[in-house]
């Protein structure tokens, strides 16, 4: 008569503690993703609005924050981007990858009232001022920048 592994002395234990770990590990992601939903509130004045970086040298680049955790938007040099983004430390966490770049996030504050502007750096350290800007231009309204 043929034994199951785990019913092999050792096996019941070790697939009982490999099962503890997925359950908390898997209890640990909702956790994450609960305590991120909840926060949303912090970034929801940008959603249906344009987040504008401009530059010292007078280019801006337009973003559209979605609820479902995803960004579009046109650079400086009018090519599609695209994203997600992320809440962290009261800062929402920009990665993009459309078109495929470093994997690297970009981190800011976001102010929680509409029309607001503050500064901050871009990526590489260069000064930039972010505004908030209530509404999206007709041009980049119903899907077109979008390239998610």
């Amino acid at each position: 008569m043929r034994l199951s592994k785990l019913s092999r002395p050792g096996r019941g234990r070790a697939a009982l503690k490999l099962v503890a770990r997925a359950a908390v590990g898997g209890y640990a992601a909702f956790a994450g993703l609960n305590a991120q939903a909840a926060d949303l509130s912090s970034v929801a004045p940008a959603f249906g609005n344009t987040v504008v970086s401009s530059y010292p040298d007078g280019t801006s680049q337009k973003i559209w924050l979605h609820p479902d955790g995803s960004w579009d938007g046109i650079s400086r040099k009018g090519n599609h981007l695209a994203g997600h983004w992320t809440l962290r430390d009261a800062k929402v966490c920009l990665r993009q990858s459309k078109p495929p770049t470093l994997p690297i996030s970009f981190c800011t504050a976001v102010p929680s009232s509409g029309d607001a502007q503050w500064s901050s750096r871009d990526v590489l350290g260069r000064p930039i001022t972010l505004s908030l800007m209530k509404g999206v231009p007709s041009e980049y309204q119903a899907g077109e920048a979008s390239t998610r």
